[in-house]
């Protein structure tokens, strides 16, 4: 899947057609385009009424149909040279003009002028459109966009490393030559978490990663943290931001189970409904614990931020307290690196066994676990 935010190299290409956010912009532009042509040809506020009805009836099936279309054709045109795939738009979109207009015209007279009037807003309300999007791009150019990125992640890692050293801290005196190895595997492993994590990554990356922290975070709580997986629905190959997912349980360690000296559960619900992922995190909630809980905030604004850049309005992330429990609730779109077949859906849900960031670091990450559990 192309990310929002990855962009040609030379110059901003076309925005992804089939996004969410794509959509919602062009039709509430195009909409509040011609609220404003109805209020300017209008006299009063009933006026104002009929002329908006009148070039709703014109405005809106032409606009449902070409989006339709070019959702289809997203694919041909991000393919085509920048002012090839303009020509194309703007061709397709005076194509549906003419025959919409044709189309009426069957039922009722036309005047031929409005042709002429339907192609010139269609092409201009076109340009315009495209204009912004290659502007909104530049604003979220690799430059920009993927600098905040690793700001973000950098805000994540040393809260990592630190917890990882800390757990290998523990077996320093107890057995000194196993600390050494647990030290170096731990090196590979960050090697990877320091690799570029611009682009999106596999969820079953991700969740390895989560099980590798959690499993270090229990050599210092021990019996006081549980952790319940349910991932036997997860899509393992859907693509995700890197880092997605441990700073939230790093979170909910910190803020749900250090906090009381009683056993706490965390619970972690991945999978596929309606071609979303949806990924449900729990931790105990102390009520009693509010300044504690306030670091929530960053990490959830900063997932928030990330979702945004690589998914626009098509993921979004909820969070709300329980009775006993926090939870936070991210759904976004089921994307992979190659569209899956029907019949390989029902595999893709389950998480293979060899899945992971690479051999390297899955080997590395589990000699670490090996030796810290031992």
């Amino acid at each position: 899947m192309r990310s929002i935010i990855r962009q040609r190299d030379d110059e901003p290409g076309l925005p992804d057609l089939r996004n969410l956010g794509t959509i919602l912009r062009v039709l509430l532009a195009v909409n509040g385009a011609a609220a404003l042509v109805g209020f300017a040809r209008a006299s009063g506020v009933g006026g104002f009424a009929a002329e908006w009805t009148t070039l709703a009836g014109v405005v809106e099936p032409h606009l449902l149909v070409e989006l339709a279309i070019l959702w289809v054709l997203a694919p041909w045109l991000a393919r085509l040279a920048y002012p090839a795939a303009v020509t194309a738009i703007v061709a397709i979109g005076v194509a549906i003009g003419i025959g919409i207009e044709a189309f009426v015209g069957t039922l009722v007279p036309q005047n031929g002028a409005v042709y002429l009037t339907h192609t010139l807003f269609t092409a201009i309300a076109t340009l315009l459109l495209l204009g912004y999007f290659r502007l909104r791009a530049k604003a979220l150019s690799p430059a920009i966009s993927e600098a905040r990125l690793q700001a973000l992640q950098a805000r994540i890692r040393p809260h990592f490393l630190f917890n990882s050293i800390n757990g290998v801290m523990s077996l320093v005196r107890s057995d000194p030559r196993r600390a050494e190895e647990a030290l170096h595997d731990m090196a590979d492993l960050f090697r990877v978490l320091m690799r570029d994590n611009r682009e999106l990554a596999p969820l079953a990356d991700e969740v390895e990663l989560c099980r590798q922290y959690l499993e270090l975070e229990k050599l210092r709580l021990g019996e006081r943290l549980g952790v319940d997986w349910n991932v036997k629905s997860m899509p393992g190959d859907a693509l995700v931001p890197p880092l997605l997912l441990q700073p939230l349980l790093e979170n909910a360690v910190y803020h749900g189970i250090e906090p009381s000296s009683a056993p706490g559960t965390i619970s972690i619900n991945i999978f596929l409904s309606r071609a979303e992922v949806h990924a449900i995190l729990r931790n105990p909630y102390q009520p009693d614990g509010a300044r504690h809980q306030r670091g929530n905030r960053m990490a959830i604004a900063n997932i928030r931020e990330r979702l945004a850049l690589h998914f626009d309005a098509e993921a979004r992330l909820e969070s709300r307290v329980l009775a006993d429990a926090y939870e936070v609730h991210i759904r976004l779109p089921y994307r992979t690196a190659t569209p899956p077949q029907p019949a390989d859906r029902a595999q893709a849900r389950a998480p293979r066994a060899d899945a992971g960031p690479s051999s390297g670091a899955r080997r590395a990450g589990l000699r670490l676990a090996g030796a810290l559990r031992s």
